[in-house]
């Protein structure tokens, strides 16, 4: 009898970001701009005096110890990963167990959802408020009857761009027994995080990545805070080499440039009110076409009944953008890009004939 996939992943296809070369490519909240020169010559250095033939440091001590000065918080509460997505992953397949309940919110990063269903466990989904914001007593209440071993969710969220206070998470951290996974991805370009606070809590566990506001999409380098017995715990489970020593030199180069990245962090987020200014501008034209949300983040998330029509209006045009269903996200470019999307997506709009 010939071998069969199980059906957990029989139907599965792989990740498939948008194929082709575009122009711009503003579909995956990356940062347009490069790493400084200074940055980038330090990186080197640490290269040539890389062992290439030795495994990493297992704990990526020196990357964990320069993120925990950089944000103010214990380096031995730290956990480094092969990007934010292995953290999920390892603490889904850890902290879980079969037919477990993980609680997350709708709208919200779709990988939650996928690896909850690689570990066998049930994902229930606490539709938002109309305007997309997030109703705590709600997810409270459903977290209780639901039993929830894990409540999952980004803030600010991806993909809606908006964020919810901290006086507002700690609420919910501090009213359900569930262990409340805090996905603070793009918390660099907002000021609500919880990140120094994670050891008060004994069911709280934060994530944070270098892929979007420090501009290392390309070597995958996330971190997991929390309280020391969760962290323990997190060390044991992950896979002892983890973050190869590439990443951890880069990822160390980066992070001890405070400076340097506060800077570009202000960058990114003058070129998102570029972005949105420019965007605000022709949802007064056309009102009737397009709602765009208040932005905590990179991008910009616009609701409207031609999103389908729109991208591929603005893929013709060598413009990749993020098509949601009803929605469109749109990572901030540059002035330049910025200036271009703006106008193509006037034209879009005038075609239409909207008012």
């Amino acid at each position: 009898m010939p071998y069969s996939l199980n059906e957990k992943i029989r139907d599965l296809k792989p990740y498939d970001p948008i194929e082709g070369n575009y122009q711009i490519r503003l579909d995956a909240n990356e940062s347009f701009l490069p790493v400084p020169g200074e940055i980038v010559e330090q990186f080197h250095a640490a290269v040539d005096q890389i062992a290439f033939q030795r495994y990493p440091d297992p704990l990526a001590g020196k990357a964990i110890e320069v993120f925990g000065h950089y944000y103010g918080v214990k380096s031995r509460l730290v956990t480094a990963g092969n990007g934010s997505d292995e953290l999920i992953q390892v603490l889904m397949s850890a902290f879980l167990m079969k037919g477990d309940r993980v609680l997350t919110l709708s709208h919200d990063f779709s990988m939650y959802r996928f690896y909850t269903s690689i570990v066998e466990a049930e994902c229930i989904e606490v539709p938002k408020n109309e305007d997309l914001t997030v109703n705590v007593d709600k997810v409270i209440e459903t977290a209780h009857a639901q039993q929830a071993h894990m409540i999952i969710f980004s803030n600010p969220c991806n993909p809606t761009s908006l964020g919810l206070c901290r006086e507002e998470v700690r609420r919910l951290i501090s009213a359900v027994d569930a262990l409340v996974v805090l996905d603070e991805a793009y918390m660099d370009f907002w000021d609500q995080s919880l990140l120094q606070e994670a050891e008060e809590y004994d069911n709280l566990i934060i994530l944070r990545t270098c892929s979007k506001a420090f501009g290392m999409a390309a070597v995958r380098l996330g971190f997991a805070v929390a309280n020391p017995v969760l962290t323990n715990a997190i060390r044991a489970v992950k896979s002892p080499y983890n973050v190869n020593t590439v990443t951890q030199a880069f990822g160390a180069a980066v992070l001890s440039q405070k400076e340097l990245m506060d800077k570009a962090v202000i960058t990114l987020l003058y070129a998102k009110k570029e972005l949105f200014e420019g965007l605000c501008q022709l949802e007064e034209m056309f009102p009737n076409s397009m709602r765009l949300y208040q932005s905590c983040t990179n991008f910009v998330f616009v609701a409207t009944p031609y999103a389908k029509e729109w991208h591929r209006f603005l893929l013709d045009n060598s413009v990749a953008v993020r098509y949601m269903g009803d929605y469109l996200r749109i990572t901030a470019g540059s002035p330049q890009e910025n200036e271009t999307v703006v106008r193509l997506c006037r034209e879009f709009l005038s075609g239409k004939g909207a008012d």
